[in-house]
């Protein structure tokens, strides 16, 4: 005894007054729009948060290669006061705190004015992409 496959329907009409068969309902049409993978908005998004890390970064690091080459370049600035005897290379060393600072308050700064809008606008973006590919 052998098991068979139930019959399927044919695609064709096979009796003339039998009605035809119900086209598939299509989906509501949507503007064309090019997937998240091929936007330029990554791209933007990238550069925006490189602008970002090298601003930062070159505030304190800008900051600390000056103060190294002004203490190897020119010992004799270095070594002199500045007030009440505290020598600039000294005063100059305790900016380096507050440059810090500034650095990080910079790298906020950009984060919240530039980065964080892109990412946002990405993600919300990508969301109705999602929500879009799951009602198909």
């Amino acid at each position: 005894m052998s098991h068979d496959p139930p019959p399927h329907q044919p695609t064709y009409l096979t009796y003339p007054w039998q009605p035809p068969p119900a086209e598939p309902a299509r989906p509501p049409r949507t503007p064309p729009r090019e997937p998240l993978g091929h936007h330029s908005d990554l791209r933007v998004l990238r550069s925006a948060y490189r602008w970002q890390r090298r601003t930062a970064t070159l505030t304190a690091l800008g900051y600390f290669t000056l103060f190294l080459a002004l203490s190897a370049g020119a010992p004799g600035f270095m070594t002199r006061t500045v007030a009440d005897g505290i020598p600039a290379g000294l005063l100059l060393a305790l900016i380096q705190l507050p440059v810090t600072w500034l650095a990080i308050a910079l790298y906020e700064h950009t984060a919240r004015r530039h980065v964080d809008p892109l990412a946002d606008r990405i993600r919300r973006e990508t969301e109705l992409d999602a929500r879009r590919g799951a009602t198909r």
